[in-house]
């Protein structure tokens, strides 16, 4: 490929990019993916802690973030925010839906409080952002939207049933979101994350004193044909494709990076 084609098809120059909770982890990896491809990034979190950290971050990368306090379930708070980043920086041309929680707490002892409030961060929230810069993608005559899924947008596992519940709904939502928007020349698309080594997932991957891998992450390891967890950054460069124009005619699809687990039986027992 040329350095014409690439630019001409995956720069993300002059456009600015939203991506929510992005602090640290994912949405910071995606976001940095998403800013070394031309884009400027704009990121909120819901303490002013987590804010500087982040900002933090970028700059020790050398990225010039813009970061907000402000919490995604909150339709006005949210509404307000995006008209000062319009003010600050200018209007979003690209939202990542990163924001989320889990709760792995099995069905029967999880009270109605705590699936709500996980189907109001994963599944509400993604709503209530959309919502708010679309006004502005349509009125520029082009966007994307990213929607962090997961697995669980297709499979079922034991303790995560709100989870895999909002996952499942955000799916829906990004296919209504192509399907509503798409004639305006609006793109929403999804990505469903595999099992991803995040310091939340350390204590899953450590050693265990005999030296052995902990269980968890050997049922993951066996189950996943790359025969590794996955890493933050590999989500990097399939958030700037589905951001940048070679995605354009690419609309309500969700891409699974999973190492192959969805498309993998597991071995048959010896």
């Amino acid at each position: 490929m040329t350095e014409t084609f690439l630019k001409e098809h995956f720069s993300l120059d002059g456009k600015i990019a939203l991506v929510t909770g992005a602090s640290y982890g994912i949405g910071f990896a995606i976001a940095s993916s998403l800013a070394r491809a031309g884009a400027t990034i704009v990121f909120n979190d819901i303490k002013q802690d987590l804010v500087d950290k982040g900002l933090a971050a970028y700059e020790v990368l050398g990225i010039k973030a813009y970061g907000y306090v402000c919490d995604v379930t909150d339709e006005e708070a949210i509404q307000n925010m995006v008209s000062q980043i319009k003010h600050d920086v200018g209007v979003i041309d690209i939202l990542v839906n990163n924001a989320g929680i889990i709760k792995r707490t099995p069905m029967l002892e999880m009270t109605a409080a705590d699936f709500r409030q996980v189907i109001d961060i994963d599944l509400n929230a993604p709503f209530i952002v959309a919502k708010a810069v679309l006004p502005g993608m349509i009125d520029k005559g082009h966007g994307k939207i990213i929607n962090i899924c997961s697995m669980m947008s297709e499979l079922g596992r034991e303790t995560v049933a709100a989870y895999a519940a909002a996952k499942g709904g955000l799916k829906m939502l990004t296919k209504n979101i192509a399907s509503e928007f798409g004639s305006a020349n609006i793109q929403c698309n999804g990505i469903g994350p595999g099992y991803i080594a995040t310091p939340q997932t350390e204590p899953l991957r450590q050693l265990q004193a005999d030296g052995s891998r902990h269980p968890f992450d050997q049922f993951i390891i066996s189950k996943t044909p790359a025969a590794r967890w996955g890493q933050a950054e590999d989500l990097g460069a399939p958030a700037v494709f589905l951001a940048s124009d070679a995605s354009n005619f690419i609309n309500g699809h969700i891409l699974y990076v999973d190492g192959g687990i969805l498309a993998y039986i597991g071995k048959q027992p010896e």
